[in-house]
């Protein structure tokens, strides 16, 4: 009897990803307590205790068994009521499903809708897992690169209308953008709505940052990023999906959530069993505290992050070679460092030399080369300390 002893491999598909140059770099630290680390989006702070204790007081309660694929229905009544208050309209439980994290959701819409070989649209820079998840699906990604100017960065509509062609089966937008902080406005929205309705194209929004948005005061009125769901219809194409992790300071609880219109209730219950099952019962509940008691964290956050981000960019134009624009939200400031056409190779000096832990741009795609990410969810005397090490890196090239 003869034996293939062949390598054996992943398929090509899976080959082919990009490995996370973030975490490749974040490998040049590990062990070292002298790095500052701003190159993860998580916030210096802990999640808020009451948040905390609801989940100690489920898991007391015995609560450690599956539940229902699409979540508790306590947790659904809570996202549909936040989701209203914030987008002005009614939302059903059937509309709503309770996934493991907001990257989960994000994989969660795209088996949804995407078959090997469909073509899919994307706004670049963009957060690297979001433009993996299609591939993974041996869907084609093409994209449409934000302009950076002096007014920040800028999305040219025209040319991702054209690129919308008939055919196309989704459009992939994360609005606020992770890295740049780029936010689509409404009028903007309206055209890309009508535009997809035409062409029969999905759109999945993915909301991670819909709360830390700052280009009006925190209010009543305006707490929330402008969203395709103020706008569109429940029998529309569009899929949100979204996370615990960001405006409630949650990243390590791994809960996120996606509104689909009714039809692909079903199916979607078919798909979260076969890939989670299901979120922990105990976890859950700590998201229905967050919605529930929730709303004067997200203030002081959006505050602090307001104060914090105008902070970093004023002493980053201090520097000679460093371009930067204020970002309209998320917690990122993404700057132009000259000389850094390797951003990898100059992240990785930064954390070896300076004890700097930057976000490379190129981690964001081509189009964020030469960039850096910086996330200013952290102490200011932290960010003037960075500020100072990078001063110092740029002063001894």
């Amino acid at each position: 009897m003869t034996h293939d002893f062949a390598p054996r491999t992943a398929r090509p598909a899976v080959q082919a990803l990009a490995a996370s140059r973030i975490r490749e770099l974040a490998n040049e630290g590990m062990g070292r307590p002298d790095v500052l680390k701003f190159w993860v989006g998580e916030p210096d702070e802990p999640t808020p205790e009451f948040i905390r204790r609801a989940a100690i007081a489920s898991i007391e309660r015995g609560e450690l068994g599956y539940s229902h694929n699409l979540g508790i229905p306590e947790l659904r009544d809570a996202l549909a009521a936040y989701l209203a208050g914030l987008h002005g309209r009614a939302f059903a439980r059937e509309e709503i499903a309770v996934a493991s994290s907001g990257v989960n959701a994000l994989m969660l819409a795209a088996q949804l809708l995407l078959e090997p070989g469909d073509r899919v649209v994307e706004v670049v820079p963009l957060w690297p897992n979001l433009q993996e998840i299609p591939r993974i699906l041996s869907a084609r990604v093409e994209t449409v690169a934000l302009r950076f100017g002096a007014e920040g960065w800028r999305l040219d509509l025209q040319e991702l209308l054209e690129r919308l062609t008939p055919g196309t089966r989704a459009l992939f937008l994360n609005s606020p953008n992770n890295p740049t902080g780029w936010t689509i406005d409404r009028e903007d929205q309206r055209a890309l709505l009508e535009h997809c309705r035409r062409h029969g194209i999905w759109i999945v929004a993915d909301d991670a940052y819909e709360r830390v948005y700052f280009k009006s005061a925190f209010s009543s009125a305006n707490k929330v990023a402008p969203s395709f769901f103020a706008i569109a219809d429940p029998r529309d194409r569009l899929i949100g999906a979204n996370t615990f992790s960001k405006a409630w300071r949650m990243t390590g609880w791994r809960l996120g959530w996606l509104v689909v219109p009714p039809t692909l209730e079903a199916p979607l219950a078919k798909l979260l069993e076969y890939n989670t099952s299901c979120a922990p019962v105990f976890v859950q509940r700590a998201g229905i505290a967050a919605l529930q008691e929730g709303e004067p964290v997200i203030e002081r956050d959006h505050a602090r992050y307001r104060s914090t981000r105008d902070f970093l960019v004023g002493r980053l134009k201090e520097i000679p070679g460093v371009e930067v624009a204020v970002p309209e939200g998320t917690m990122y400031v993404f700057l132009r460092v000259a000389g850094a056409h390797d951003s990898l190779a100059f992240c990785k000096r930064l954390v070896r030399e300076q004890g700097l832990g930057l976000a490379p741009g190129s981690a964001f795609g081509p189009h964020g080369e030469g960039y850096v990410r910086w996330c200013f969810a952290a102490r200011e005397a932290s960010l003037a300390e960075g500020v100072t090490r990078l001063r110092r890196a740029l002063t001894t090239c």
